[in-house]
């Protein structure tokens, strides 16, 4: 919000009013003032921001009421004196005050300057001047984080979130719908994938012990510049579209570590389905019970180890190589050479993508 703004209303309003009036911000600073000479003195008050808006209290000889957002105040009108005519006065500055600053913010407000980049509502050329407008770092590495929760509606999730994340002129938290929260922040040179999963970890917990509602997080790439923004909220969107197919016991997903699964993920479910027949000539996939699907599983989850694969089956080693062998027999593919390994697992996750989703071409 601008203060040469405000401080076009609080001169115009000083001679009708009669009395010293003036606002300050969250922190307790004079921002706008009939005198310009408090310009810039800290009022004294507590932090704006731990009482409640269009809350009034008296200090010092004059009647402060707090305004901004419902959730937490950003500011507070303050009028000379402490009688009822004070605190009156104080509430009309704040209905005048609240129009006017609703009114710059849906114009100028950073936040929907964010929301439009991130969701692609803006043109690239405009980008650049509206940041210039609005005092923006264009050049700052960011990335995004969408939490989606399983069912919506719920109000005090987005501010939970929003309390996370208390500089608001680096990082930006948006609502996007009723279970989408876009988390945009301001990261360090050097941040890596594993940094991003433990803040997202961190986001998740906190929404966790208020609610029982599940919940998971997709993470973008990080970006240098504010015309990537909408990149990476694509990303988070994806990992989140994919975590759903393939990893469906995690509740943080990285863009970054997507691996092959990002590249399935984007193939028509009927170049899917001619791959898997041209594997699986001998006989379908179906034919392979659930106990063998399992062994397969631990045997690549164990780096194609017999030896150790047995071990953690709780079978003799001779077993799992029947067991294996079976397999060959089945398929055509032999789980011990490393490239039919590597066909066998991309076939289970084709397998695994084409009975998630619809068809694609």
């Amino acid at each position: 919000m601008s203060n040469r703004l405000f401080q076009g209303v609080i001169h115009q309003m000083k001679d009708s009013v009669g009395r010293t009036i003036g606002i300050v911000d969250e922190s307790g600073t004079v921002i706008a003032c009939s005198e310009l000479s408090k310009i810039g003195e800290n009022s004294g008050i507590a932090p704006v921001t731990v009482f409640s808006a269009g809350q009034t209290l008296t200090t010092g000889g004059y009647t402060y009421c707090c305004f901004g957002s419902p959730v937490q105040p950003e500011y507070a009108v303050f009028v000379e004196g402490t009688d009822m005519l004070s605190e009156k006065y104080a509430s009309i500055l704040v209905v005048s005050l609240m129009s006017i600053k609703q009114f710059y913010d849906e114009k100028y407000d950073r936040s929907n300057f964010i929301k439009n980049v991130m969701l692609d509502n803006i043109l690239p050329g405009d980008i650049y001047l509206k940041s210039r407008e609005l005092h923006f770092n264009n050049e700052a590495q960011r990335c995004v984080i969408l939490i989606r929760l399983a069912e919506g509606g719920d109000a005090s999730l987005f501010d939970t979130v929003q309390g996370l994340f208390p500089d608001k002129n680096k990082d930006f938290v948006i609502n996007i719908n009723e279970t989408d929260i876009a988390v945009i922040k301001e990261v360090a040179a050097g941040t890596e994938a594993r940094d991003l999963e433990k803040l997202a970890r961190s986001i998740v917990d906190a929404l966790a012990a208020e609610t029982t509602v599940q919940i998971v997080a997709g993470i973008g790439t990080v970006i240098r510049s504010i015309r990537e923004l909408a990149k990476s909220f694509k990303e988070a969107q994806m990992s989140l579209e994919v975590g759903k197919v393939f990893d469906t016991e995690k509740t943080i997903v990285s863009y970054e570590n997507l691996g092959i699964a990002r590249l399935i993920y984007q193939l028509p479910t009927t170049l899917c389905d001619m791959f898997l027949r041209e594997v699986f000539k001998r006989g379908s996939i179906e034919t392979l019970d659930h106990e063998t699907l399992f062994t397969i599983q631990k045997f690549f989850e164990n780096n194609l180890n017999v030896s150790e694969t047995s071990r953690k089956l709780f079978v003799h080693r001779n077993t799992l190589v029947y067991r294996l062998e079976k397999i060959r027999k089945l398929t055509g593919l032999d789980l011990r050479e490393f490239d039919d390994a590597i066909v066998f697992k991309v076939a289970l996750m084709v397998k695994k993508y084409i009975d998630t989703s619809p068809i694609k071409y």
